[in-house]
């Protein structure tokens, strides 16, 4: 029986743009844009703030150094949210219907200081609430000092929150990433980017 469902943040709850997000390093000067950011997973510097290994600061003076002039910390900003296209009302009313119909709610991203800037702010849903509002804890890639789809990531997780791994279903985009939850126990669900889970969902947790 599921009682606790683990939500990916880009491509699940946001609608990911990647282009967007390398047109966006492109014009601060960063010409191999493409090779370096990746759909799911981050490498290089990129790799190194979502990984925790680097902070915000570090990062924008590494840029700075590929680009070849000085990035500001807002521009950094800008273009790390260039890969949120979307935010669908469906989903944020989806979220707030199964906690209320008694799901525990985590969020599971391999992300960074310059997107949680906005995610983590009022201005997420454009109605004065942060991403918290909508979960019971965040588990965030920088912060844990670990990516998916390593196996480590999700073990850490179940044991913060003590949980049983089949009584766990976790959405992510990334084959990879669901894979490895898994082959942990977790029951799985991998939707396409920007799709309508909300209810095919019911047919994972009923």
């Amino acid at each position: 029986m599921i009682k606790n469902i683990i939500f990916d943040l880009g491509g699940v709850v946001i609608t990911l743009d990647q282009s967007q997000a390398i047109r966006r390093f492109e014009a601060l000067g960063l010409k191999d844009a493409a090779q370096r950011l990746d759909a799911y997973t981050q490498e290089g510097i990129f790799g190194d703030l979502e990984g925790g290994r680097i902070d915000a600061e570090t990062f924008r003076l590494e840029l700075s150094k590929l680009v070849g002039n000085e990035v500001t910390h807002e521009q950094c900003a800008y273009a790390w949210q260039g890969y949120a296209k979307e935010l669908p009302a469906r989903n944020l009313e989806a979220l707030i219907r199964l906690r209320q119909e008694g799901y525990r709610l985590l969020l599971l991203s391999n992300t960074n200081p310059y997107m949680m800037e906005w995610v983590g702010s009022e201005k997420f849903d454009g109605r004065g609430h942060s991403v918290d509002y909508y979960f019971d804890n965040l588990y965030l890639s920088y912060r844990m000092k670990l990516m998916k789809p390593n196996p480590e990531i999700f073990g850490r997780l179940l044991i913060a929150e003590q949980l049983r791994p089949s009584e766990c279903l976790f959405l992510d985009d990334s084959p990879r990433n669901v894979a490895a939850a898994s082959q942990m126990g977790i029951k799985t669900f991998c939707p396409e980017n920007g799709a309508d889970w909300t209810k095919d969902i019911y047919q994972f947790i009923k």
